[in-house]
């Protein structure tokens, strides 16, 4: 698994808050499976990463 995969776990979060985590890990995998290997891959899961955090900080406001 490619590392930066493990932030996008949610079934560890309360359900407020997996409900705006899951989708956009479901879409992690997703793109993380039918994309080759490279930086536009690695840089698209960063910025998918920080999205993700700051929906999930949002849903906490």
């Amino acid at each position: 698994m490619t590392p930066i995969m493990k932030y996008f776990e949610y079934a560890h979060l309360p359900p407020h808050l997996q409900e705006v985590s899951k989708p956009i890990g479901e879409l992690a995998h997703l793109m993380n499976d039918q994309l080759p290997d490279g930086p536009e891959k690695s840089a698209g899961l960063r910025k998918l990463l920080e999205a993700k955090d700051c929906l999930v900080r949002a849903k906490l406001a």
